[in-house]
């Protein structure tokens, strides 16, 4: 596993849509097939496992819009995909669904065949968690492509060695192999377009076919030599022994090396992230609407009652539960978010760290420090677990982002970076075996409590840490345990909306409701009248 980036693996992507795993994925994923198409498609067939997650999932959390949108060029936080199968149709291209038992390992995994009337490719894909993906085999062909580098597939029918000489005369660093199972093509891999020239040598040649340029999905991009200053949390240890950075420093140079770009660049797209959360909070504020949607704008009412003195005075504690709620609402109204460590989770760090701010009056500099001490945190988690609730319920996402957020608060009010991995793992400790089972199959309900005790438990942690309180079990043994509890929860309980309180009575009524037209609140009054008659 390649060491992971804070800015992509961690926090991000910028998008919208309820469900990073689902729609963020899902459009990297179709984006990767249009470019593997030439960008001309006219039927797709998508095939889900049903002992996976995605069969009972895939229309109610975004993968059908996700996977559209990228199918039609767009990236995660256009607007157009919220109208995706009128773009559908303006486009001209057909997609179908079907379910089977394919064996497929990875419960989010996607296997699409694309045709126009000139080719026809294989491709399946993996959304690995966060929105984060990998494309495991192209025709047959076993790859793994994930969109932090620019990829070159080159096919050919008959010998490669013509193709192979051309690259080598023109660069003997260029990364390229063969793939000869299914239909043979050449990939190479590099941190900028092939020039195009050497594209034009390459097209030339009477063996090559067709020659299909895949851009980066991804913001940070992999550089050809990666380096990190430690993988692993008793390395961080050691590499601090002496510096005695605070845990935002440690993350701040972690991404600098891992990404091979200056502290400044870092610091700008934490930057350029947290205005995008401060826009989404404001914006949900005002008040936000959406049709099939479970929950109107509470965050109005909350801000109300706490503006009246209405409510128990909770101190830091009330601004976080506004502003996860504002996130939590945004997400579901289609306005644009940042998955902290996921959509689902999206309100849980950011919402403690900005809320904490702002109450306390802290500095926009050590906001964005905090972000990035969260961040590293979640890199570490990710490392030996998974931020997909599909494998390991929703401890993968809400538990994480409690650890990320304890941590960041440790940060933000002046701890050291061992208080702050201090906290992230009594936080951790708390959350073991939370399950993921969304009301009528969305991501509302249990969702928004979950963000808000994810961050509830975080402030508690946070202040035990600093005052001196002891974890016990060292940060590392517990990501340990936390992946091996998650992997048992029953498939039922991990985001397959087949256990829990997913199957209860209720959540069954609003899903009918709102599959027959209901909006928001509306889905009550359809209920009531059901039950009159």
């Amino acid at each position: 596993m390649k060491n992971p980036s804070i800015l992509n693996d961690v926090i991000g992507p910028v998008m919208r849509g309820p469900s990073s795993s689902h729609s963020a994925a899902a459009a990297r994923i179709g984006r990767i097939a249009r470019a593997v198409m030439g960008e001309k498609i006219d039927h797709v067939l998508v095939e889900f496992d049903k002992n996976g997650s995605l069969p009972t999932t895939h229309l109610s959390q975004g993968s059908d819009m996700g996977l559209s949108a990228g199918l039609l060029g767009f990236n995660t936080s256009d607007k157009r995909l919220i109208q995706y199968e009128n773009e559908l149709v303006s486009a001209d291209i057909n997609v179908r669904y079907v379910y089977g038992f394919y064996g497929d390992p990875h419960p989010n995994t996607y296997r699409l065949t694309l045709e126009n009337k000139e080719e026809k490719h294989t491709l399946i894909a993996v959304s690995t968690g966060g929105g984060m993906i990998k494309i495991i085999e192209l025709d047959g062909n076993p790859v793994s492509i994930e969109g932090d580098i620019h990829e070159t597939l080159i096919f050919f029918d008959g010998d490669e060695k013509s193709i192979i000489e051309i690259i080598n005369e023109a660069n003997k660093d260029i990364d390229s192999k063969c793939h000869n199972q299914g239909t043979p093509f050449v990939e190479i891999k590099t941190p900028l377009p092939l020039p195009d020239n050497l594209v034009g040598k390459l097209s030339s040649l009477s063996d090559v076919t067709k020659i299909r340029s895949i851009h980066p999905v991804l913001p940070i991009l992999t550089p050809k030599s990666l380096k990190v200053p430690f993988e692993s949390y008793s390395q961080l240890i050691e590499f601090n022994k002496e510096r005695k950075w605070s845990l935002g420093n440690l993350a701040i140079e972690y991404e600098r090396q891992r990404g091979d770009v200056s502290t400044d660049a870092v610091l700008n797209k934490m930057s350029d992230i947290i205005k995008i959360i401060r826009t989404s909070i404001k914006k949900a504020l005002k008040g936000t609407r959406h049709p099939s949607r479970i929950l109107g704008p509470q965050s109005l009412n909350f801000h109300k009652k706490l503006e009246s003195g209405n409510l128990a005075n909770l101190g830091v504690l009330n601004t976080i539960i506004l502003y996860i709620t504002a996130l939590m609402e945004a997400k579901s109204a289609m306005e644009i978010i940042v998955a902290a460590p996921t959509a689902g989770s999206c309100g849980g760090l950011p919402g403690a760290v900005i809320g904490a701010s702002d109450a306390l009056d802290i500095d926009e500099d050590s906001v964005i420090r905090s972000m990035m001490a969260g961040g590293l945190v979640g890199v570490l988690i990710i490392q030996k677990g998974t931020f997909a609730a599909e494998v390991a319920g929703c401890q993968a996402e809400c538990g994480s982002s409690s650890g990320m957020a304890a941590a960041a608060l440790v940060d933000l009010l002046g701890g050291s970076a061992e208080q702050a991995l201090a906290a992230a793992s009594m936080a951790l400790q708390n959350i073991f075996g939370m399950v993921c089972d969304p009301v009528a199959n969305r991501v509302e309900v249990p969702c928004l409590g979950k963000n808000i005790m994810a961050a509830s438990n975080a402030v508690s942690c946070a202040n035990m840490a600093l005052s001196g309180f002891d974890p016990v079990i060292p940060f590392d043994e517990v990501v340990t345990v936390m992946d091996k509890i998650g992997k048992s929860i029953p498939s039922e309980l991990r985001c397959t909306a087949l256990g829990g309180l997913s199957i209860t009575k209720t959540s069954k009524e609003i899903e009918h409701a709102l599959e027959q037209g209901a909006t928001e609140g509306d889905w009550k009054n359809i209920n009531n009248k059901k039950s009159e008659g």
